[in-house]
C-alpha cells in the first residue's frame, strides 16, 4: 500500500494541471535554479526531451510541469551531485506551444521556472543542406572583422582583446562577418563555415573557440544567440548557408559552468594523473588493437586545456543529441561540421548522427577524421561496409590524403631543395601522379556525394606557404580543387593566396587577420583598391602591387563558374594516368564535358596528349577556356605552360 502511495504522488507531480494559474506560484529566487537545458523546445520531435536542471540541492525539491496540456514529466533521474535533476518530458504532437513552468515544492514551499516550447518553423524537418554544389567558405570570426568594437573586451569574460598579441582575441565578431556577407557571396561561396562561436572562456588563446564554457551561449564577444540568429537569416537572404562548427569531444577544463560540481564523476574521462590521448586513430578501426590502445585513444585528452567528454554515459550523451537539435531548430542551420571526429567514442557517437540526421533527414554532418589513409576514412563515412559491421551515421567525411597530394604536387622548394609540406606532403615535384593515386582509391568511398576537399583550413598551413608565394603554383592549386569531385571549401583569404605572418608561432601565426576587417587597417581587402594597392605581406614582405587583386579576379572567376556547373557538382570523373607532360582528367554527364589539363612543372612547357585520350576527346571539337572566355581546340600540339592549369567546357 505504501509503495502504492508512493507511485500515486509521483504522478500527480508529474502530470500537468489542466487549469494552473501561473500567479498561484511565486518566481524561482534568485540562484535556485541556475540552469535549465535545453534552453526551449518545440512541438512536433523526434528526439525525446530529458531537460537538465542545475541549481543548489535542487534534487530535493519534487518537481512537475505545468500551464498547457499534454506535456508532462514522465521521469525524474537523480545525479550523483545533488545540484542536478534530469527530467524526462513528454511533448506529444498535440500539444500546443506556449509558456510552460517547471514548479518545485518542499516542504510546504514551491517555486517556478517558465519554459517554453514553441512552433517548428513549416518545413523545418526537411530543410536541405550542404551538398557537392556548394563551395564552403570557412571564417575564423576573431580573424575576419570586426563590426563591432564595443564588444571586443566583456566584463564577464576574462580575455581581452589585444590585437597586437598574435595568439590573443583580435576583436572579430558577428557583425563583422554580417558587414561582409556580399563580399563572400559576390566571391562565388554558397556557404559558411565559422569556427565555434560559443563561449570560451579561457584566459589565453580564447580567440579560437574550441573550450566551450557554455554550450547554449554565444560568446558575448562575438554577440548573443539573437545575433547569431540574425546572422543566419541575413545569410540565407544572400542564398548563403551556414554550417556550425560544433565540438563534441571537450569541453574547457576549468572555465565550463559545470566544471566545478559535475553531475556525474564519469561526465568527463578521470585519470589519476593527467593522460593524453594516444592519437593513434587505427586503434579504433584495427581488428586486432589492444582494449587499452583504443580506449587511450578515446579517452585520453585532447589537451589540458580541453576535459575529454564521456559519451558512454547516456545522460551527456543525450544532453548533446538535444543541443545539436537546439541550434539547428533554434537559429534555422544548414549543416554541421564536427571536431576530432574520431576521438569520440564510437557507438554513442553514432548515435548522435543518427538522432540529428532522424531528425533532419536531409541534414549533412561532416567530421574532421584527419588521417593520411583513405581507407581509414572511409571507415567513419555513413553505411561504409565496414567488416566489423560498425556504421557511423556521419553522412560526410573530410578528404586529407587529397590535401596532402596537393600540397606535394604544387608545394614549392623550400631553400632551393623539396621542402617539408603540411602533413606529409614534399614540395616541389613535378609527377602529378599522387593526385591520380589519392583518386584512383575513390573506390573505398561509400558516397563520393559526401566527401569534402580542400586545400588548406585553420589547423593547415596557409596556401601562400603551400605554394611559396607563387602565384602560378596557387593558380594551378586552386583549378586542381574547383574542378575535382567533392564538396570543395576553402579558408578566408584563400582566395588571395594568404600567408602566414610568423610559421614559428604556430597555428596563431597562420590564423593571420582579414586585411580591412579593422577600421584604420592600411589596405582593405573587400574591395577592388584595396586589393590592387597590397604591396606588403603578412609577413613584412614587399609583394607586387595588384597581385591580390589579379589572384581574387582568377579565383573569382572559376569559384562563380563552378556556382553554376552542373558537371563539377555531380558529374562522373575519367582521367589518365600522369606522363612527363602532366596529368589530364575530365568530368562529364550527359549533357556537359569538363577537361583539365595540369601540367606540375616548375620549368618546362608540356603538350597535351590529346589522342591519348580519344575514348572521350572525339568529337568534342571547339570548346571555351572558362577563366579567358576564349574559344579553344585542342590538339596534340597544344602547350600548357610551367606550373599551369588549363580548363576547357564543352557544351553536348
Amino acid at each position: 500500500m505504501k509503495r502504492f502511495l508512493s507511485i500515486l504522488s509521483c504522478t500527480v507531480l508529474a502530470v500537468a494541471c489542466a487549469h494552473f494559474d501561473p500567479a498561484s506560484v511565486p518566481d524561482a529566487p534568485d540562484g535556485a535554479v541556475a540552469h535549465v537545458e535545453p534552453l526551449s523546445w518545440w512541438t512536433g520531435m523526434k528526439c525525446p526531451l530529458q531537460l537538465l536542471v542545475n541549481g543548489p540541492d535542487i534534487s530535493a525539491w519534487d518537481v512537475r510541469m505545468e500551464g498547457g496540456s499534454g506535456v508532462k514529466i514522465t521521469k525524474v533521474s537523480k545525479a550523483e551531485s545533488p545540484n542536478y535533476v534530469f527530467l524526462d518530458v513528454e511533448v506529444p504532437a498535440s500539444a500546443k506551444a506556449g509558456t510552460y513552468y517547471l514548479v518545485f515544492s518542499k516542504d510546504g514551499q514551491s517555486f517556478k521556472r517558465p519554459f517554453e516550447i514553441g512552433t517548428r518553423r513549416k518545413g523545418s524537418a526537411d530543410r536541405k543542406s550542404f551538398t557537392t554544389a556548394d563551395l564552403i567558405y570557412l571564417i575564423m570570426p576573431d580573424r575576419f572583422s570586426n563590426g563591432d568594437p564595443s564588444n571586443d573586451s566583456t566584463p564577464d569574460t576574462a580575455e581581452k582583446a589585444d590585437r597586437s598579441s598574435i595568439g590573443s582575441r583580435h576583436g572579430g565578431d558577428l557583425q563583422g562577418i554580417i558587414n561582409h556577407l556580399d563580399y563572400i557571396a559576390d566571391l562565388g561561396a554558397t556557404a559558411i563555415w565559422n569556427t565555434p562561436l560559443l563561449l570560451d572562456d579561457d584566459r589565453r588563446g580564447s580567440y579560437h573557440g574550441y573550450a566551450a564554457a557554455d554550450y547554449y551561449k554565444i560568446d558575448p564577444r562575438y554577440g548573443d544567440n539573437d545575433l547569431y540568429k540574425e546572422f543566419v537569416a541575413k545569410a540565407h537572404e544572400k542564398d548563403l548557408k551556414v554550417i556550425m562548427d560544433i565540438v563534441t569531444n571537450h569541453s574547457g577544463t576549468t572555465t565550463h559552468w559545470w566544471a566545478k560540481d559535475l553531475p556525474f564523476q564519469d561526465w568527463i574521462h578521470q585519470f589519476p594523473e593527467y593522460t593524453r590521448s594516444n592519437v593513434a586513430f587505427s586503434a579504433i578501426t584495427d581488428p586486432h588493437a589492444s582494449q587499452r590502445d583504443a580506449m587511450l585513444m578515446d579517452s585520453g585528452w585532447f589537451t589540458g586545456g580541453m576535459a575529454d567528454m564521456n559519451l558512454d554515459n547516456p545522460y551527456l550523451l543525450q544532453y548533446f543529441k538535444q543541443w545539436a537539435i537546439w541550434w539547428i531548430e533554434f537559429a534555422d542551420l544548414d549543416g554541421f561540421r564536427v571536431d576530432t571526429y574520431p576521438y569520440n567514442e564510437k557507438y554513442p557517437m553514432a548515435q548522435w548522427c543518427k538522432a540529428v540526421t532522424d531528425e533532419y533527414p536531409n541534414f549533412n554532418i561532416v567530421g574532421e577524421c584527419w588521417i593520411g589513409s583513405a581507407a581509414s576514412i572511409a571507415y567513419w563515412q555513413k553505411d561504409n561496409p565496414n567488416s566489423d559491421g560498425f556504421n557511423s551515421y556521419l553522412p560526410s567525411v573530410m578528404d586529407f590524403p587529397l590535401m596532402n597530394a596537393a600540397n606535394s604536387v604544387f608545394g614549392a622548394p623550400q631553400d632551393g631543395r623539396p621542402g617539408q609540406q603540411p602533413q606529409g606532403g614534399r614540395g616541389g615535384g613535378s609527377n602529378a601522379s599522387q593526385l591520380y593515386n589519392v583518386l584512383a582509391q575513390d573506390y573505398l568511398y561509400h558516397d563520393l556525394s559526401h566527401v569534402m576537399i580542400f586545400p588548406s583550413n585553420h589547423d593547415t598551413r596557409r596556401v601562400g606557404d603551400i605554394v611559396g608565394k607563387d602565384p602560378a603554383r596557387f593558380k594551378a592549386l586552386m583549378t586542381f580543387f574547383a574542378t575535382a569531385r567533392g564538396i570543395l571549401q576553402i579558408f578566408s583569404g584563400d582566395e588571395m593566396m594568404f600567408s602566414s605572418a610568423d610559421l614559428r608561432a604556430g597555428d596563431p601565426g597562420l590564423r593571420v587577420d582579414f586585411p580591412g576587417g579593422w577600421e584604420g587597417d592600411p589596405f582593405n581587402f573587400f574591395t577592388d583598391e584595396g586589393r590592387a594597392a597590397a604591396d606588403v605581406d603578412f609577413d613584412g614582405q614587399p609583394i607586387e602591387k595588384g597581385m591580390r587583386k589579379e589572384l581574387y579576379d582568377y579565383c573569382r572567376k572559376l569559384f562563380q563558374w563552378r556556382k553554376t556547373a552542373d558537371v563539377i557538382h555531380n558529374g562522373k570523373t575519367l582521367h589518365f594516368i600522369p606522363g612527363r607532360g602532366g596529368y589530364g582528367y575530365f568530368r562529364y554527364n550527359d549533357k556537359d564535358t569538363v577537361f583539365v589539363f595540369i601540367n606540375p612543372s616548375a620549368t618546362d612547357a608540356a603538350k597535351i596528349p590529346w589522342s591519348t585520350y580519344a575514348e572521350i576527346s572525339d568529337g568534342l571539337g571547339e570548346g571555351t577556356n572558362v577563366i579567358t572566355g576564349e574559344k579553344v581546340t585542342i590538339t596534340d600540339e597544344t602547350e600548357v605552360g610551367p606550373m599551369t592549369a588549363l580548363v576547357v567546357e564543352y557544351k553536348k
